[in-house]
């Protein structure tokens, strides 16, 4: 197949497109050209916010499936829809579970709990703000769903929400060094006084899970997430046996609690991609060697 992926030059988007070229596909890469793509394939430049620009770079170009790793907003979900609408058959975004922050479930979330109709679309916020994009980031990604699946789709559309991911010696987020660095320290772990375990995923499996789905021709949102949930303990454990120290929980009932600690119940329900086929790890099996990646990595 001819793939297009849009922006993916780092973490897992890297290794999707390792695997990507090593299952013989052709590879386009599109991005605004601060990062060059693998030796051998080919890349496009353009700012994907700049509809004239991308229109223009993809002039006369099409794709069997187009993979955007960096729709953030509706408004750029509008541009894709308008610039793609002819240009390929199938369009897979990559979502987030944090779509479904405003759920409080004491079931694991289907993706049916968001309907798509509902969201509202709203082009005339302060998107291009990057600190309001930060704040909003499952508000973007739910009204950048919301235009996808709006009706008069010119092509095929999927959206894969991606659970927390973890591992990797290249995890740039610095979630797992923040509690190393605590637990060496015996400082206070701020936490909710009901912490909620939630789902995650190791890198290199949404990474293959991502390829599947660019293969495959389901339609709509599928939530992406290993089997078992895990609580803040479960992986402060694991940092504890590389790192010595002991974690200290403090509960908090108001203010900023730490990474992978969750005041509400919203870890997804992954049936309907089992459903779909598609055959995930669990977590105990990863976890520890997650957490030595990314520790490796960071020392």
């Amino acid at each position: 197949m001819d793939i297009l992926v849009i922006g993916g030059s780092r973490y897992f988007g890297k290794r999707l497109i390792a695997l990507l070229r090593e299952s013989g596909h052709r590879l386009t890469v599109l991005n605004r050209g601060s990062s060059p793509a693998p030796e051998g394939i080919e890349q496009l430049v353009a700012d994907r916010d700049d509809e004239n620009a991308l229109a223009s770079v993809l002039a006369g170009r099409s794709f069997d499936v187009v993979v955007d790793q960096v729709c953030y907003t509706p408004r750029q979900a509008e541009i894709a829809r308008r610039v793609f609408a002819t240009r390929t058959r199938r369009y897979v975004t990559t979502s987030t579970v944090e779509v479904y922050e405003y759920e409080d479930s004491a079931v694991p979330v289907a993706e049916s709990a968001l309907d798509l109709a509902s969201v509202t679309v709203d082009t005339g916020l302060p998107w291009e703000d990057p600190e309001f994009l930060e704040a909003h980031y499952g508000e973007g990604k739910r009204q950048a769903e919301a235009v996808f699946a709006a009706a008069g789709s010119p092509f095929a559309w999927a959206s894969v929400r991606v659970a927390h991911v973890l591992g990797g010696a290249d995890d740039f987020t610095g979630r797992i060094g923040h509690y190393a660095g605590r637990i060496r320290a015996g400082e206070p772990i701020a936490v909710p006084v009901v912490n909620h375990p939630a789902t995650y995923v190791y890198v290199e499996e949404i990474a293959a899970f991502l390829a599947w789905a660019v293969a495959a021709d389901f339609t709509g949102p599928v939530n992406a997430h290993s089997h078992g949930p895990l609580t803040t303990a479960d992986i402060c454990a694991e940092i504890e046996k590389l790192v010595g120290g002991r974690s200290v929980f403090q509960e908090v009932e108001v203010g900023e609690v730490s990474p992978f600690s969750f005041a509400r119940s919203y870890g997804m329900d992954n049936s309907r991609a089992v459903g779909l086929g598609y055959s995930f790890t669990d977590s105990a099996e990863w976890l520890a060697r997650a957490v030595s990646e990314t520790l490796g990595g960071q020392r």
